[in-house]
């Protein structure tokens, strides 16, 4: 049950990097390096999550169907 719960906790924690790679964003590393460092606090986090919902995306990423 503990295990499940810290595999729970790590996804949640990386939801910025996850993001930012699924979006094929251009600054997916950095993404990646300030959610590791600074995703423990709330703003770190929150601004790894913001940073990358951004739209500086690459030119080749294939659009989302309907966008």
């Amino acid at each position: 049950m503990e295990i499940l719960l810290v595999l729970i906790g790590m996804v949640v924690y990386f939801v910025p990097c996850l993001v930012g790679s699924r979006r094929n964003h251009a600054n997916a590393m950095p993404i990646f390096i300030l959610n590791l460092l600074l995703g423990w606090t709330f703003v770190g986090w929150v601004g790894a999550l913001v940073w990358a919902m951004t739209d500086n995306v690459k030119a080749d990423a294939p659009t989302a169907p309907g966008a």
